[in-house]
């Protein structure tokens, strides 16, 4: 297995991991432009950009697209985050050049047809109320908007109803010009794929991309508070947040490993305690996620509202006991296992492979060897993920409670309360 990088004049990046065993080849391109880079008025336009790249080019309809790429049993698909965009294809071996051929198509000549956007518009609108009906997505939403508010990264990702109402074709492309740029945009690709090939298919695709200097989004602050939604469930959903490090912090491997002894498994903490023990609801987790300025630790559970008192504390006093105790080594050396395992198995998969290439030449400018990945979650110790916890419940908490109705915004005050005592 080789793993190659190339930078074309222009400043585009090619990386391609070959997998000699594979017979197909995942590839796409990440572009460094997400949610975080848009102003209030643009919120939802990077989302609403990814749909358009389906809907027509000068060369192809919606529909020759879908074809084509099905003609040789490919899949095309795109997805939007908070850093950025991604335009992803998979491929037998032998045909990259079409899935490539279409790729640089739509990223370059989408044509933006009046009628398609008012379509898509439409499957939008629908996507928002889609969430507004799950309570597991709008918790998140609140939370989010309660750790970043008025802020880039505290926007859904999706947008709003009003913003998605008034994008005009003048909007797509010009922030299409303005953040579509080679600098921050990286070809990659894993699995049954030549690196040279793959060079010389970018070089004739995108060699002549030209745009703005790179100008980065709004600084992510967190602040904390509460969120809720008087919108009546059948369950209630509790998330709890904290500000966690960035991507590029050397703590940022302890909450990891914290994460996964607090809520990563059916022998974490939060599982035995809520679950086994006390049988409050049938899943509870806890997650880390990461920024290239800032993140969020956060604890995500569903129950009846009669338990969501009780849930609340418990969750509190887990929170005080890793802070306050140092975890045994087993334990720490249990969640260190299943992140090395979780890291080493995405890795097997040629899509994965691609996406993490892709994502940490765009946040880190290198590639990061699976050996320093391991060594960096082998650094992390008893002591260390102790003391990362009693740091993290210095920060303001953040509280989203969504399924309760009325008492849904006593419960999110509750729970912000409860973490702020734990600390």
């Amino acid at each position: 297995m080789t793993t190659e990088v190339t930078t074309l004049a222009n400043g585009l990046r090619v990386v391609a991991h070959r997998m000699a065993h594979l017979e197909t080849t995942a590839l796409g391109m990440w572009v460094g432009a997400g949610a975080r880079h848009e102003t209030a008025r643009e919120n939802g336009i990077s989302h609403f950009l990814e749909h358009m790249a389906f809907k027509g080019t000068r060369r192809r309809t919606a529909r020759q697209i879908a074809e084509e790429i099905e003609t040789v049993g490919g899949d095309l698909n795109a997805a939007t985050s908070l850093e950025s965009t991604a335009y992803f294809a998979r491929v037998l071996k032998g045909d990259e050049g079409v899935a490539l051929d279409i790729l640089g198509d739509i990223l370059l000549h989408s044509s933006y047809a009046a009628a398609e956007i008012e379509r898509e518009r439409e499957v939008i609108l629908q996507e928002i109320a889609g969430i507004a009906d799950s309570p597991d997505e709008l918790a998140y939403d609140l939370v989010q908007d309660a750790a970043f508010p008025a802020q880039p990264v505290g926007r859904p990702v999706i947008g709003t109803k009003a913003t998605v109402r008034q994008f005009s074709v003048n909007d797509l492309r010009g922030f299409l010009e303005r953040r579509y740029v080679p600098d921050r945009m990286v070809l990659a690709a894993a699995g049954a794929v030549d690196h040279a090939v793959l060079a010389r298919h970018a070089e004739a695709l995108f060699g002549s991309l030209t745009g703005p200097r790179f100008e980065a989004g709004e600084a992510a602050t967190y602040a904390g508070g509460t969120r809720a939604s008087a919108k009546p469930f059948e369950q209630c959903h509790l998330l709890l947040g904290f500000e966690s490090p960035s991507y590029r912090s050397p703590e940022f491997y302890d909450a990891q490993v914290l994460s996964g002894l607090l809520g990563g498994g059916m022998s974490s903490r939060l599982f035995q305690e809520v679950r086994e023990n006390r049988g409050l609801c049938y899943s509870i987790y806890s997650s880390a996620w990461a920024l290239a300025d800032s993140g969020m630790f956060t604890i995500h559970a569903a129950t009846g509202a009669e338990m969501m008192d009780e849930l609340i504390s418990v969750v509190g006093e887990e929170m005080r006991r890793v802070a306050d105790g140092r975890p045994s080594e087993p334990e720490t050396a249990r969640a260190k296992a299943q992140l090395k395992a979780g890291l080493l198995m995405s890795l097997e998969s040629a899509s994965a492979r691609a996406e993490q290439m892709a994502r940490q030449l765009l946040s880190l400018d290198r590639l990061l060897p699976t050996k320093e990945l391991m060594q960096r979650v082998d650094s992390v110790s008893p002591a260390s993920v102790q003391a990362f916890a009693a740091t993290l419940l210095t920060s303001p908490p953040s509280a989203a409670v969504v399924g309760a109705g009325r008492n849904s915004e006593a419960f999110a005050s509750r729970a912000a309360e409860v973490a702020a005592i734990a600390a």
